[in-house]
């Protein structure tokens, strides 16, 4: 009697854990169509990278983004900036990354002579410019490399290209990026300074004048023009 009466709890045991076991996958299951489709609901109004902010400001709480992101429904670029993995590629995602980590920044020196195919060199950190009196972002991921430069010249030059399509980030044109790079030349090297002024002068549109005027005004006039008359002369 008293076997046959453990023997049917254990065989309701097993039921019962078998039933709890349907119950959480269902569950599970309901959960994650509710939470894809909550993504779908968000449409268009979800950029296709956006911030944590961004996603708050349109109901999205922080719990269901970190399940989309462990669910591979978007990618983590950077803390706290995230991209659909629905989203047409990127061409350059580390730099859509730190435009919205650090949105007055401006993409410049090495970096912005890669958009422009002034050089061959791939910097090992992004470089981007921000005004000396301004907060410096403190970046972990990708690495960033921070310049400081004088406020009054901070904009000059200032352009923007498309990260990821219809997606634009801040960047100093190649005649800025040119004037830049010589005046860090001591830092970058010599080399890819006069390469980039090569590759510059050679496209199609160069303007060696404007050359000049960034560079008195960012106070490399002489060396810009030596390098110009070098140049010229070959």
């Amino acid at each position: 009697m008293r076997k046959a009466f453990l023997s049917e709890a254990v065989g309701l045991n097993k039921f019962g854990r078998e039933h709890c076991r349907n119950w959480i996958r269902t569950a599970h299951h309901r959960i994650m169509c509710e939470r894809i489709l909550s993504m779908k609901e968000l449409g268009e109004s979800l950029p296709s990278t956006f911030t944590t902010e961004t996603s708050r400001a349109l109901g999205v709480h922080p719990r269901d983004l970190y399940a989309w992101r462990d669910e591979a429904l978007v990618v983590e670029l950077s803390r706290g900036v995230f991209r659909r993995a629905d989203a047409p590629p990127a061409s350059y995602p580390d730099l859509l990354a730190v435009a919205h980590r650090s949105p007055r920044a401006i993409v410049c020196c090495v970096s912005a002579a890669v958009i422009y195919d002034l050089t061959d060199e791939m910097p090992p950190s992004v470089q981007i410019a921000v005004p000396k009196r301004s907060h410096t972002p403190v970046i972990a991921y990708p690495p960033v490399t921070v310049f400081r430069f004088d406020e009054a010249s901070f904009e000059l030059g200032l352009t923007s290209f498309e990260a990821g399509p219809g997606e634009l980030v801040r960047i100093y044109n190649s005649a800025r990026t040119v004037v830049d790079l010589m005046r860090f030349r001591k830092r970058f090297g010599e080399p890819i300074a006069h390469a980039a002024l090569h590759r510059y002068l050679a496209a199609p549109g160069a303007r060696p004048a404007l050359l000049l005027e960034y560079a008195e005004a960012l106070g490399t006039f002489g060396p810009m023009h030596a390098a110009l008359d070098v140049a010229s002369a070959r």
